[in-house]
C-alpha cells in the first residue's frame, strides 16, 4: 500500500492525533484541545466522505487498503467498506467528534484523557472497518482497555467497582468470541483470517451444521457481552453511571454496536444455519431485554441509571431484529444502530452538562430546570421523544422496521416489543416531568444553559436524528446494499435447517 486510502487515513486521523498529544506540555490546554478536535475533525470529514462517494451500484466492499502482516498465518492489515460499516463508521465519527468537543470540559489531568479517548475511537474505528478477522478482535480489545483507565481514573461513584465488574464481563465474553474465531480459523481449512476470502468459501461451501450449532452461540453470547445480552447486562448501568460524561457517549453510542456488529458480520454472515437454529430462542431473550430492563429504569432515581438501563431495554430491539433474520428487520436493526448511537449519545452528553453544575444526578435533586436551562431542557425533551420512538425521529424508523420485520416470523415477541415501547414513554415522560418541569429545584439555581460553541454537539446530533428521521432514504439504500450478500446466505440456509423451533430439533 504506497500510499494509505480513505480508510486507513480514518484510522490513522485519531491515532495520529493522540501521538501528538504525548508531545504538547500538559499546562498548553487549548493546543491539547485544539490537536484532539483537528484528529476527529479529519475523520469525520472522511466518514463524510467515504459515505458520498461510496459506488451504491456496485455494492460490496470498497476502499479496500492491504498490507500482509503474517502471510504464512493470513493475518493482514485488511480494510474497507460495505454498506454495513460505511453506516456504523459515519455514526461513529459523528460521536467520536461531538466526544472530543464535550471532553475539552474536563478539568483534571486533561491530557491523559484525551490520549485515552482518541485511541479509544481508533479501536472503534478498526473494528468496524476490518476485514480480517485477526484485526477485528485486535481492534475489539484496543477499545476495550482504554475504558479501564478512563472510568477508573476520571469516573465518579463506585468507579472501582464499575471498572472491574465490566473489565470481568467484556474479558469473559472475548474469551468465548475467541474460541469460536479460532475454530472457525481450522475448521474453514483456508489457513487465513481473510474476511471476504472466508466469505466467498462458505458462500460456495457452508460450514458444517455440526459446528455452527456449537460455534455461533460462543459468538453470540461472547459479543452479546457488550451489546448487554441479558442477563449479562448488569456490568453496563454500572458503567454508564460511573463514566465520565463523554465516555457514556461512546460506551452507549458505538461500544454496544461492535457488538452488535460482530453478530452480523461474523455470526450471522459466516454460520447462518446457526443462527436460524438459535434465534428463536435469542428473541425471546430479546423481549426480556426490553420488558425487564425497561421496569428497571422506570424504578430509578439517578439520571445515569435510568439511561443505561434504558440503552439496555433498546437493545434488546437490535436482538429481536437480527433474530427475525429477514431484510425488512435486518435492515432495519442496522438503522436503529444508528439512531440510537446518537439518541443515547445525546442524551448521557446533556445529563453531563446538568450534573457538572448541580453535582447530583438524583431526580429528587432536579426540577424546574426547563426554566433555567431552556435550550438543553428543549433538546432534552426531543431527545426523551426520540427514545420513546416518536415518528419525525430517526428511532420510529429503525423500531418501525424491526417490529414490521417481526410481526411475519416472531408475532407473540413482537407483542411484547409493542409494549416496551410503552414502558420506556412512561419512564422518559417521568423523567421529563421530575427534571425539568414544576418549581425549580435549589440545586438549579445557579444553572447557566449552553451558550455559543457550547450548544454545537448537542445540534448536531439532533438535527442528524431528525434529519434522518424525516428521510430515512438517506441510509436505506446503502444499509440494503450491505446486507444483501447476508441475505443471500441466510435465505440459503433457511433451506437446509431442519426445523424453525430452535436447537432441540437438530438431530
Amino acid at each position: 500500500m504506497p500510499h494509505p486510502g480513505p480508510v486507513s487515513l480514518l484510522l490513522l486521523s485519531p491515532a495520529l492525533g493522540g501521538a501528538i498529544l504525548l508531545f504538547i506540555p500538559k499546562d498548553r490546554v487549548e493546543w491539547l484541545k485544539k490537536t484532539a478536535l483537528a484528529a476527529v475533525s479529519v475523520s469525520l470529514a472522511l466518514a463524510v466522505f467515504l459515505f458520498c462517494r461510496y459506488d451504491r451500484t456496485a455494492g460490496g466492499y470498497q476502499f479496500i487498503d492491504k498490507i500482509d502482516w503474517v502471510p504464512s498465518l493470513g493475518i493482514a492489515y485488511h480494510v474497507g467498506v460495505d454498506g454495513i460499516n460505511l453506516v456504523l463508521l459515519l455514526m461513529t465519527a459523528v460521536l467520536a467528534f461531538a466526544g472530543v468537543w464535550v471532553s475539552c470540559g474536563v478539568k483534571e489531568r486533561l491530557k491523559e484523557y484525551l490520549v485515552f479517548y482518541l485511541f479509544l475511537i481508533v479501536g472503534c474505528f478498526g473494528v468496524l472497518s476490518a476485514l480480517n478477522i485477526f484485526f477485528i478482535y485486535f481492534f475489539y480489545e484496543t477499545a476495550v482497555v482504554p475504558v479501564f483507565p478512563l472510568i477508573g481514573v476520571w469516573g465518579s461513584g463506585n468507579k472501582e467497582y464499575a471498572t472491574m465488574k465490566l473489565t470481568l464481563y467484556l474479558t469473559l465474553g472475548a474469551v468465548l468470541a475467541l474460541v469460536a474465531l479460532l475454530a472457525l480459523y481450522f475448521t474453514t481449512g483456508l489457513n487465513t483470517f481473510d474476511l471476504t476470502a472466508i466469505e466467498a468459501a462458505v458462500r460456495e461451501n457452508p460450514l458444517p451444521l455440526s459446528f455452527q450449532r456449537w460455534a455461533f452461540p460462543l459468538i453470540l453470547v461472547g459479543f452479546g457481552v457488550i451489546l448487554t445480552l441479558w442477563p449479562f447486562h448488569t456490568w453496563s448501568p454500572m458503567g454508564y453511571a460511573a463514566a465520565p460524561t463523554s465516555v457514556s457517549m461512546l460506551h452507549a453510542g458505538v461500544l454496544k454496536k461492535l457488538g452488535a456488529y460482530a453478530i452480523i458480520r461474523l455470526g450471522i454472515g459466516l454460520m447462518p444455519q446457526g443462527a436460524a437454529l438459535w434465534m428463536p430462542l435469542v428473541s425471546w431473550i430479546a423481549v426480556i431485554n426490553i420488558l425487564y430492563c425497561g421496569f428497571v429504569a422506570y424504578a430509578q432515581k439517578d439520571l445515569k441509571f435510568i439511561l443505561g438501563y434504558s440503552s439496555c431495554s433498546h437493545m434488546g430491539y437490535i436482538l429481536l431484529g437480527l433474530s427475525c433474520l429477514t431484510p425488512v428487520a435486518l435492515n432495519g436493526t442496522v438503522f436503529f444502530m444508528f439512531a440510537h448511537g446518537l439518541m443515547a449519545a445525546l442524551g448521557f452528553a446533556l445529563v453531563g452538562f446538568i450534573y457538572d453544575q448541580t453535582h447530583t444526578r438524583l431526580l429528587e435533586d432536579w426540577g424546574g430546570f426547563g426554566k433555567k436551562i431552556p435550550f438543553v431542557a428543549t433538546i432534552f425533551v426531543m431527545t426523551a421523544m426520540a427514545s420513546s420512538g416518536v415518528p419525525g425521529f430517526a428511532n420510529f424508523i429503525g423500531e418501525l422496521m424491526i417490529l414490521l420485520g417481526a410481526w411475519d416470523t416472531r408475532r407473540w415477541q413482537a407483542v411484547g416489543a409493542v409494549a416496551g415501547l410503552v414502558v420506556t414513554a412512561g419512564y422518559m415522560l417521568k423523567t421529563v416531568r421530575a427534571s425539568m418541569q414544576g418549581p425549580l429545584s435549589p440545586r438549579g439555581a445557579s444553572l447557566l444553559d449552553a451558550k455559543g460553541w457550547q450548544r454545537l454537539p448537542y445540534l448536531l446530533l439532533i438535527a442528524l436524528l431528525i434529519l434522518v428521521g424525516f428521510l430515512p432514504a438517506l441510509l436505506l439504500p446503502t444499509i440494503s446494499k450491505g446486507t444483501a450478500p447476508i441475505l443471500e446466505r441466510i435465505h440459503s440456509a433457511q433451506a437446509q435447517v431442519p426445523s424453525p423451533g430452535g436447537p432441540r430439533h437438530v438431530a
